[in-house]
């Protein structure tokens, strides 16, 4: 396993990150995730990220079991606020200061720990002043809940202003968590620049373009059963949209330069990833333990030029590039 800086930051993490999106409490059973997450740690993955919001609490819960007995010093823990969680209240998501305060302590008593090495705004929040949200980023970090500060989603506007902000209060923001794959592009033009003058690096979800980079789905065929494109609890409407036979045709393109690197479809989309200098880390997730131990092995996967080439030629003009599709609500979710 690789390792790489968070951020302007000392602190490194594993470029291989597992999630909990989507699997734990949720698609998976208890005792599954938690042999995953085992899996993880016989991978040498040490960065484990999740979110309140994820099966509305329940995914932290499951971690925090699965993690039970790790050497706290030797592990990161990743988690996020913003999406709303227990009963859904007029204050029950966002980034507002009571939001913000209130869900720090439950994340942390869900995932059996002191504190996360990054608390992470999961959008931005257009109904709460940033002065206020960084401000109560600021006393969690200060309170020892925090070690750093990252956000998702953020535009490059955004992550200006957070920055400036955050340097300001005496706390560091280090990292920014969006989507990135070889089909989903749209921040290579604004925010990665941004980030790069800033000091603060990508931490992505989805490099395997929730599972269309694998080739496991055909054009003209259908759905595999079982799989994420079935599942009606979330994961098949955030695939949809992948899911046109002119991608799919374009993704079996791929296999010929996995086979000559002697690797799976998988590993390369999250080794492409990768490739990017102001990626820290690509997280991944699993529905059974297989999957965790083949995604680590995407470490250290180095793509030279000429594999690049093979890839941008085989995607084409598919892979979304629009740096408008960087967007949070306008409004708090509820």
């Amino acid at each position: 396993m690789e390792f790489r800086y968070l951020g302007n930051s000392g602190l490194k993490i594993s470029e291989i990150i597992y999630g909990n999106w989507l699997t734990h409490g949720s698609q998976v059973e208890n005792d599954v995730a938690a042999q995953s997450v085992r899996a993880a740690l016989d991978a040498g993955i040490t960065t484990f990220d999740t979110a309140d919001a994820y099966a509305n609490t329940a995914a932290e819960s499951v971690l925090g079991d699965a993690l039970k007995g790790e050497r706290r010093a030797s592990i990161e823990i990743f988690t996020k606020v913003y999406w709303p969680t227990g009963p859904k209240g007029p204050n029950d998501s966002g980034l507002s200061r009571k939001h913000i305060l209130e869900s720090i302590d439950g994340s942390l008593s869900r995932l059996r720990t002191d504190y996360v090495d990054l608390y992470q705004a999961h959008r931005f929040d257009h109904e709460t002043p940033i002065e206020e949200t960084m401000q109560a980023f600021a006393d969690v970090v200060r309170a020892g809940k925090a070690l750093y500060i990252g956000v998702s989603e953020w535009n490059a506007d955004q992550l200006r202003a957070g920055r400036a902000l955050a340097r300001d209060l005496g706390i560091q923001l280090v990292s920014n968590q969006p989507q990135y794959s070889m089909l989903w592009r749209v921040i290579e033009s604004e925010v990665i620049p941004t980030s790069e003058e800033l000091g603060i690096s990508q931490i992505v979800w989805s490099p395997v373009a929730q599972g269309v980079l694998t080739g496991k789905y055909k054009p003209g065929a259908e759905l595999p059963a079982g799989s994420r494109a079935t599942d009606e609890k979330g994961g098949a409407s955030t695939i949809k949209g992948f899911l046109t036979d002119e991608v799919l045709t374009s993704v079996q393109e791929l296999q010929p330069i996995a086979d000559d690197l002697g690797i799976t479809m998988a590993q390369l989309a999250v080794a492409w990833v990768l490739a990017n200098p102001n990626v820290a880390g690509a997280i991944v997730g699993a529905s059974k333990p297989e999957q965790v131990a083949s995604n680590a092995q995407a470490s250290g996967v180095t793509l030279d030029a000429s594999v690049l080439a093979r890839i941008d030629d085989a995607i084409g003009d598919l892979a979304e590039r629009d740096p408008a599709k960087t967007v949070s609500p306008e409004k708090r979710p509820s």
